[in-house]
């Protein structure tokens, strides 16, 4: 991540230093455009679980969604020029995809048709994101351009096991990119980025059901999701 953080960074400080040199034609970029996303998500999510007996096992699980699937997307946005170099792309975008982070508890003092078998068995699920995004754009020529994007993204969270249903997920990111746009309105656009979600949290209920297990309310779980991820995407402004 931190590898990331100095790339942004650094190609924050390569196109202010040559903005100067540059000779180029916002115009090619400006307007409303559609696309669809390509995406290849990693995703980390540090978790725990506890319990008053201290009984229950920490878990860190690490997880990459785009390996045996494809996770695809679709943005919406809109590209305002402020000058015969600079413009400014606002808009949104949906990805389905999914991470899961499982907790697994040494606890055996659960009850249920499968008592004292992992009786704190549980999984967090991360899906169906909705990103808004602001990305300051700088035009290299007439067809490509270089952006800094920060965005602002919401997430479902789904879970299983005899635990409460967290809300949904909130997070900050950041990205660095390229778009390339032809003449015809046809563009490609190259991403790299990530986004820190807040943390996901539940505790026991409790309760149990058939093929089950029973998780007493005193059990608690967490986990801090963060997903890495490369985008390809193609579309056409309009």
């Amino acid at each position: 991540m931190n590898k990331l953080y100095k790339m942004i960074c650094a190609a924050c400080t390569l196109v202010l230093l040559n903005t100067s040199a540059i000779l180029a034609d916002s115009s090619n970029f400006a307007g409303p455009y559609v696309g669809l996303s390509m995406i290849g998500l990693g995703a980390e999510m540090d978790g725990q679980s506890n319990s008053t007996a201290g009984e229950s096992s920490a878990s860190t699980t690490d997880l990459t969604v785009g390996q045996t699937a494809v996770a695809s997307g679709l943005e919406l946005g809109y590209v305002l020029p402020l000058g015969n170099v600079m413009l400014l792309d606002v808009g949104a975008s949906y990805l389905h995809g999914e991470a899961k982070y499982r907790g697994k508890s040494t606890d055996t003092t659960g009850s249920g048709p499968n008592a004292g078998v992992h009786a704190g068995d549980v999984s967090f699920s991360v899906n169906e994101h909705v990103t808004y995004y602001i990305a300051p754009t700088i035009a290299l020529s007439d067809t490509s351009s270089i952006y800094i994007k920060a965005s602002h993204t919401s997430a479902d969270i789904g879970v299983t096991g005899d635990i409460t249903t967290p809300g949904n997920l909130e997070g900050q990111g950041w990205a660095v990119g390229t778009r390339t746009v032809l003449e015809n309105g046809i563009f490609i656009r190259t991403e790299a980025g990530v986004t820190e979600y807040n943390g996901i949290s539940a505790h026991g209920k409790g309760a149990g059901v058939a093929g089950q297990d029973k998780i007493d309310s005193t059990t608690s779980y967490a986990a801090e999701p963060t997903i890495i991820q490369g985008t390809v995407s193609i579309g056409f402004r309009f």
